[in-house]
């Protein structure tokens, strides 16, 4: 390197350590919320960014911020920004004011929707506080790599990849390690041998935590020992760099990326003795948990410090050019600042003059218009400007004129109303694609049979829709525990691993959580995996990372990411505590931003698999465990009809009362109104087929209108999907005030299901209890027409 690229690091790396002193500052005088900084961190992060190229992808965390000016993905002005919450994606492109300041990311999609050119940009996937949860995506990132590069098929996805030369690069905390996502990653990879180069940032501390606490030997280098590949065995390349030292770090990262490229193995960079002189965040101070020698550690190897000095011995520049850097980078960071506050106050000061006038000429002449006055001369003054502020002025102006003529106070009702609008754009939008390949705008293409169409297993129609996705797709991909050799435990993928080859039909090891991870990374990349959690009980390992990353993806970054995940899994009846899993509630209150989709059978999840591979939007598809021996009828265009979501279909159609349910319940609903008909009363029976999203026509209310009387039936526990289904139906479609007597539920026991037929019968619903609970609600309606039965 020349004098001058080294120069212009140090220049770096004090912009950014300034923007990191004057963030605190902003937060302890109140003109921001919360900071957490990457200070101390600022040299190894520029000898990083040296080897990350274009089509390299960042999986890291909230440290990063040297890393990302370095690569020029983040000016200091929109640092700022997103330390004021500035809610637009021009001023704050990473996450338009979403996402707390150091959560970093680029632009994937543009605002149609459409995949920009990742491979001539460089790329940060949307960071997670949760601290190790940028590990299970960094696998998927490195992954589509792999799949790329041996893909035949993929060849031509030119836009996505360089024959999958790319570098995923991971970055964690040390203390992070100790998560067990950190470890499932790691051996994952090693598993995998894919171009996942991981740093380690080790400054000896988690919060207040000290490594002694943390990690086997104090060192997560030595722990990992045995993961260290060998020239016989594969594994891990694992270096150890002071992070102090720039000529080192820039050594080493060159060592380290270049083995990761060439030979596409996974590596571990462990930089350790680095300080975080600000402490964790602004939530404390440090020196409550640091020693004096170790404050007085810190302050010798401040790799700034550090690096001044090594430039100084190295006669690579003059105390007083030095001097002249830091104090340029410091004015740089005070005006990226001014210039970041001036923007984002600038956004509400128009909104703010306008409140101000409207509530100056409504007060005129009214009995309220000293409670007026005072609320506008508060919001006159009021420092800084927020929208919220501005809304709520607005409102309490409206609670002290509620007795005032309705044309005196209508230019204020419509401010208020055009503002809700503004801001539920700004902050409200992004859960779900919008674009033109949204799951909902895919058109509804309905399944069609011949006369003699034959009658199958579920799991064969299941086996042919895969084979098409495969044929039809070359990006599509499917991977998880028995789906290759196997085929799946209930043969839904048999043979189809043969056929399109190990890398379209993937086993795995027994790893829900970086299952999931593997298929956002390549999803994130333009591939389309279809990740199979063998049951739906075990969907918790990777619940944490569907919720708090998948579903949270596109809205987190105001549309500016997506990873349109399909998941497959299994679950409803089957038998004993753990593979009958129906706590359907924990899912659809955990995961919204991802669709929650209920087939009863396997056409149907046929028709949901065909439209989410149409669309760009991910999901859960949640298979009847008790379902692929039963025959079903083999449609005609099986590989072109889909499903629509959130569109009920009504089984039985009756009169007397609506039996609302899903999954595996359809057939037990069927047959109870079959036995009520007996009893002169006619069920109508709706499967809602979709959980995320729910009943969009309102198909419920509809039928609720005619029959007045309602039952929501499942197999989770009392007052779970059945609530929300009742909540969605008598509020939300407005159902209420249809009935003439009180809605119903039925649910599983609260506890596991005990194993058995015994056991499934006594613990989840049945024909019997199905039968009773609606009897029971034509009763309480009926009493005379429908007497006790017992």
């Amino acid at each position: 390197m020349d004098s001058d690229s080294i120069l212009n690091d140090y220049r770096l790396i004090c912009e950014s350590r300034a923007a990191s002193v004057l963030a605190r500052k902003e937060v302890l005088a109140g003109r921001a919320k919360f900071g957490i900084f990457g200070d101390g961190k600022e040299v190894a992060q520029v000898a990083m960014a040296k080897v990350f190229q274009t089509g390299d992808f960042r999986s890291g965390y909230y440290r990063d911020q040297t890393f990302m000016m370095a690569i020029g993905a983040l000016t200091i002005q929109q640092y700022f920004a997103q330390l004021y919450a500035h809610p637009n994606p021009k001023a704050e492109p990473a996450s338009g004011g979403r996402m707390m300041n150091s959560h970093f990311a680029t632009r994937f999609i543009d605002d149609a929707g459409e995949w920009l050119p990742l491979q001539r940009l460089k790329n940060a996937a949307a960071d997670v506080s949760c601290t190790g949860s940028q590990m299970p995506r960094l696998l998927g990132l490195a992954y589509a790599s792999k799949l790329y590069r041996h893909n035949p098929k993929l060849a031509g996805w030119t836009n996505f990849s360089d024959r999958g030369n790319e570098i995923a690069f991971g970055t964690i905390g040390d203390a992070a390690t100790s998560e067990g996502m950190f470890f499932e990653t790691l051996n994952a990879a090693g598993v995998l041998q894919v171009p996942l180069l991981v740093s380690v940032w080790d400054d000896a501390y988690g919060i207040s935590v000290g490594a002694a606490y943390h990690t086997t030997r104090r060192s997560i280098s030595k722990a990992l020992a045995g993961f260290q590949r060998t020239a016989t065995e594969a594994g891990l390349a694992i270096f150890e760099v002071d992070g102090w030292n720039y000529a080192q770090l820039c050594c080493v990262y060159r060592k380290a990326a270049d083995l990761c490229r060439k030979d596409h193995v996974p590596v571990l960079v462990h930089v350790k003795a680095l300080t975080q002189p600000q402490g964790h965040s602004t939530s404390g101070s440090h020196e409550r948990y640091k020693s004096a020698d170790r404050l007085s550690w810190e302050a010798e190897y401040d790799c700034n410090r550090q690096m001044r000095r090594w430039l100084l011995d190295s006669h690579l520049a003059s105390s007083k050019t030095l001097d002249h850097v830091e104090q340029t980078a410091r004015d740089a960071a005070q005006d990226a600042l001014r210039a970041a506050w001036r923007a984002h106050q600038s956004d509400t000061s128009v909104a703010h003059a306008q409140v101000v006038q409207l509530l100056e000429k409504v007060c005129v002449g009214q009995k309220s218009q000293v409670d007026v006055a005072v609320i506008t001369d508060a919001l006159r003054c009021a420092q800084p400007l927020t929208r919220s502020a501005l809304t709520q002025a607005v409102e309490h102006a409206l609670y002290a004129l509620r007795d005032a003529p309705y044309l005196l106070k209508k230019p204020l009702l419509a401010w208020r109303h055009r503002y809700r609008l503004q801001n539920r754009h700004t902050f409200n939008t992004h859960l779900y694609s919008s674009s033109k390949r949204a799951a909902m705008r895919v058109p509804h293409v309905q399944p069609t049979f011949s006369t003699d169409a034959p009658r199958i297993e579920g799991y064969r129609i299941l086996q042919a829709c895969f084979d098409h996705l495969l044929e039809q797709h070359p990006s599509c991909f499917v991977l998880g525990q028995d789906v290759g050799v196997l085929g799946g435990v209930n043969q839904g993928l048999a043979g189809l691993q043969k056929k399109h080859g190990v890398l379209r039909v993937t086993d795995t090891s027994i790893r829900e959580c970086t299952m999931l991870g593997q298929g956002i990374g390549a999803a994130m990349r333009g591939l389309r995996p279809i990740v199979e959690i063998q049951y739906l009980d075990y969907l918790p390992y990777a619940l944490q990372i569907i919720s708090d990353d998948l579903a949270t993806l596109r809205y987190r970054t105001c549309g500016g990411q997506q990873a349109p995940v399909i998941v497959r899994t299994r679950g409803h009846r089957l038998e004993g505590m753990w593979h009958s899993g129906s706590y359907l509630a924990s899912v659809i209150h955990s995961v919204r931003g991802v669709y929650v989709l209920v087939p009863r059978d396997m056409v149907r999840a046929a028709g949901f698999y065909n439209t989410m591979m149409r669309s760009d939007d991910p999901a859960i598809i949640i298979e009847c465990l008790n379902g692929y021996r039963l025959k079903e009828r083999f449609p005609n265009n099986l590989k072109d009809f889909t499903l629509p979501l959130g569109l009920p279909e009504v089984l039985r159609s009756g009169k007397d009362i609506t039996l609302v349910t899903y999954g595996a319940m359809c057939r037990l609903a069927l047959e109870a109104a079959e036995i009520l008909e007996e009893m002169e009363i006619d069920c109508e029976v709706i499967d809602v087929q979709s959980l995320l999203p729910f009943d969009r026509r309102g198909v419920i209310a509809a039928s609720l209108q005619r029959t007045r009387r309602i039952v929501f039936a499942d197999e989770d526990v009392p007052g779970g999907t059945t609530a929300y289904m009742m909540q969605c139906v008598l509020e939300t479609q407005r159902g209420y005030p249809h009935l003439d007597t009180a809605p119903a539920t039925l649910s599983s026991q609260p506890h596991r299901p005990a194993y058995g037929d015994d056991g499934n019968y006594f613990s989840k619903p049945n024909v019997e209890t199905l039968v009773e609970k609606i009897y029971s609600v034509m009763q309480d309606a009926l009493p005379a027409k429908y007497p006790p039965m017992m």
